[in-house]
């Protein structure tokens, strides 16, 4: 949009949201005088940002202003693509951050937005800003890296977009996390980890592309690549995703981890980037999960299992002294019955997975066969279609849900049911309730303590940093 100047004269806040309200009601019949209000909009939100739009809260309202006029209702295509343009051609930090704000707000509406973002070439452009950035701006940066990772969490991105993402780029943002580690209260941790996230789903899921978009050479994954070679700079990101998943209600949310997590853990260059003391952790968060599941909830519960596997196998836990391997068993002769008066009939893949996580030589009893453990563990007979192990990369790729669905609780559905029968049935229930759910331990300046299970919903607070201090473990490439 060509500069566009008007002079204001206000004297107080209501007078700022009137003259705001008359600038969205123009009527505009023509393309042109669209413009004319698009630019009268930005402008005059831009001059006044500092005197009445300070709080989020009020850029909200003014973001709204906009969205629910009539000249957005009546010329939505038109309005959104003038507004994807300016991002794409502004400079300026305080229009970037009503412009952004704006397409945040109608995106998570709207995926058309996103949609259209996306064909416009917004991916690198966001990265070109990011880069950037610097952090004195801290609201603009950290809306970028919003604006970034809603865009790329809905839609698949060509492999020429990921081409904009390099080493440092990536390398910057796990820098973030770490140089703000002590800092509960700082804004970054949370977009950051959700742009990391997102960003090694989008390689994951190029990686198993086998169109004619697919580049001769196979991208690099840069997430995987950066903690391959630099893991022990930034351990701080991998105690936070532990702990992000441990309170996640969010099921696409919880996939982007767990993929994560899979590659890490099947990677060799990764196999010990946690702490063990992390790992103990993540090990207790996932028996919460798999127990608390609902019946209906296969994808999630199959993923879970995809990633138990070589966090058994790979990791430290693999070591003298094995922790939690009763429970374990417990868990995978749950999931893996054919009888049981809380779960229902394991499917195929169900079946299959846990067979799998069953081989682990530690959990393993070294006088009897791999056949003679599956039925001793799950009372069931396997054939050999069904025990084969390999679980590759498509298989975790291709799981997806869409954004904002909330994980169900199996825990939280029976509490709810006690209050809403009564009677017989509601004794029956009482006299057979689900399994319990493990406490997780977590270690606090060297003393273990234990933390009452998060049955969903669960409590959304900042992310803190886990205590690894006394732990006696070292990262990867330490000794």
């Amino acid at each position: 949009m060509e500069e566009f100047e008007v002079s204001y004269s206000l004297d107080n806040e209501e007078q700022f949201w009137e003259e705001l309200h008359d600038i969205v009601s123009t009527k505009c019949p023509t393309h042109q005088l669209i413009d004319n209000t698009l630019r009268s909009y930005l402008h005059f939100t831009t001059n006044f940002k500092d005197e009445y739009l300070h709080s989020e809260e009020e850029i909200a309202r003014c973001c709204d202003k906009l969205l629910t006029s009539e000249l957005f209702a009546e010329n939505q295509d038109y309005v959104r693509r003038q507004i994807v343009y300016c991002l794409l051609q502004e400079d300026e930090p305080a229009t970037l951050q009503v412009v952004a704000n704006f397409l945040l707000f109608d995106g998570r509406a709207n995926e058309t937005t996103f949609e259209m973002m996306n064909n416009e070439g917004s991916f690198p452009r966001l990265i070109e800003m990011i880069k950037l950035g610097k952090r004195d701006d801290g609201k603009l940066h950290r809306l970028l890296l919003e604006l970034l990772y809603e865009m790329s969490r809905m839609q698949r991105l060509s492999t020429e977009d990921l081409g904009h993402v390099d080493d440092d780029f990536v390398a910057s943002l796990f820098q973030i996390i770490e140089e703000y580690s002590d800092d509960v209260e700082d804004p970054y941790h949370y977009p950051v980890i959700r742009v990391l996230l997102v960003l090694n789903e989008q390689y994951m899921v190029a990686s198993t592309t086998t169109t004619e978009e697919a580049p001769a050479q196979p991208l690099t994954n840069r997430v995987i690549k950066v903690l391959s070679l630099q893991g022990s700079s930034y351990m701080t990101f991998g105690e936070n995703i532990i702990l992000l998943l441990n309170r996640e209600t969010e099921t696409s949310l919880q996939l982007l981890i767990l993929k994560l997590l899979y590659l890490l853990f099947t990677t060799k260059a990764t196999h010990e980037y946690f702490y063990t003391n992390d790992l103990r952790v993540l090990l207790d968060v996932i028996i919460r999960n798999l127990l608390d599941l609902p019946n209906e909830l296969v994808s999630l519960r199959h993923t879970y299992l995809r990633v138990l596997y070589p966090l058994l196998a790979h990791t430290q836990l693999s070591q003298p002294p094995h922790y939690k391997r009763d429970e374990i068993l417990k868990v995978l002769s749950l999931l893996g019955g054919t009888s049981n008066a809380h779960f229902a009939p394991a499917d195929d893949t169900t079946v299959r997975l846990v067979e799998r996580v069953a081989k682990v030589c530690w959990l393993r009893e070294e006088d009897i066969s791999e056949g003679q453990v599956a039925r001793k563990l799950l009372g069931i007979s396997l054939s050999p279609s069904q025990s084969a192990s390999s679980v590759s990369v498509v298989d975790i790729a291709a799981v997806s849900e869409k954004p904002g669905v909330q994980t169900p609780s199996r825990k939280a559905e029976f509490d709810e049911s006690l209050h809403d029968e009564e009677g017989e049935n509601m004794e029956k229930k009482r006299r057979h309730p689900p399994p319990p759910v493990p406490p997780i331990k977590v270690a606090v300046n060297g003393i273990v303590k234990k933390l009452p299970p998060q049955a969903p919903p669960r409590r959304r607070t900042k992310l803190k940093t886990m205590a690894a201090s006394g732990s006696g473990e070292s990262p990867v490439g330490e000794s």
